[in-house]
């Protein structure tokens, strides 16, 4: 598994993934911070946070695009299936790949912190909280999209399964406000965005801590299940 993390995360740097990544992701929270920190002169960064939750929709199709349909791609993917290395230790050791470089972006994003801290009040117990939740709201997405790339022929395909699954859980989101009640509270209970909202107002929720991490290790298992039974398949 360190094998694949190691390989995985130079990949990011040796071509231009991991730097198109973290320029473009830092580029858009710049603007944001711009427009919504420096413009009204607010110290309001767990507002800030939550407008930058988003970029995981985003981006993290980016991120994860490569990992497994690249090998689909090059052919190399039976080789990776044989190799002595578990399945699990395969997609885990990718997983943290991609988490890697998405922790070293948002230690980045601490500028901002910075910035503010500099010029007005910052409550550091808050921050954190809010970062918490900012992060693993990002490793959900980063599960599911990896996911996606499981099931994807080639990266591009790949791309589009990610937004795709990305775009139907916001849009979940959005008709829990619309639908009827009961609906709506079945869809408000599911989103990975109602769930990063205690953190937001600076309230650690062991609730949404759980369902963050049920989500991406249900998210892992099914893009296990899917390479064993891509493994048996070619074992026939």
């Amino acid at each position: 598994m360190t094998a694949i993390w190691r390989r995985e995360v130079q990949s990011y740097f040796t071509t231009a993934t991991g730097y198109v990544y973290i320029g473009i992701f830092l580029l858009i929270s710049s603007i944001l911070f711009q427009l919504q920190i420096l413009q009204t002169r607010s110290s309001d960064l767990l507002t800030f946070l939550g407008q930058m939750s988003y970029l995981w929709m985003l981006l993290s199709p980016v991120l994860t695009m490569r990992l497994m349909a690249e090998e689909k791609q090059k052919q190399t993917d039976r080789l990776l299936l044989s190799s002595p290395v578990s399945l699990t230790g395969i997609v885990v050791g990718k997983y943290l790949a991609a988490l890697t470089v998405m922790l070293l972006t948002v230690i980045l994003t601490f500028v901002y912190v910075g910035i503010v801290g500099a010029y007005g009040a910052v409550y550091p117990g808050e921050i954190l909280t809010g970062y918490l939740g900012f992060m693993l709201q990002g490793m959900a997405f980063a599960a599911i999209d990896l996911l996606m790339s499981s099931l994807a022929s080639g990266q591009v395909t790949a791309v589009l399964y990610a937004f795709g699954a990305n775009f139907i859980l916001w849009m979940l989101d959005m008709l829990s406000l619309s639908v009827p009640s009961a609906i709506g509270r079945v869809l408000d209970f599911v989103s990975l965005y109602s769930r990063n909202e205690p953190f937001l107002m600076g309230q650690l929720s062991f609730a949404s801590i759980i369902f963050d991490l049920a989500v991406t290790v249900l998210a892992l298992a099914l893009t296990v299940y899917g390479l064993d039974r891509a493994r048996r398949r070619g074992l026939k």
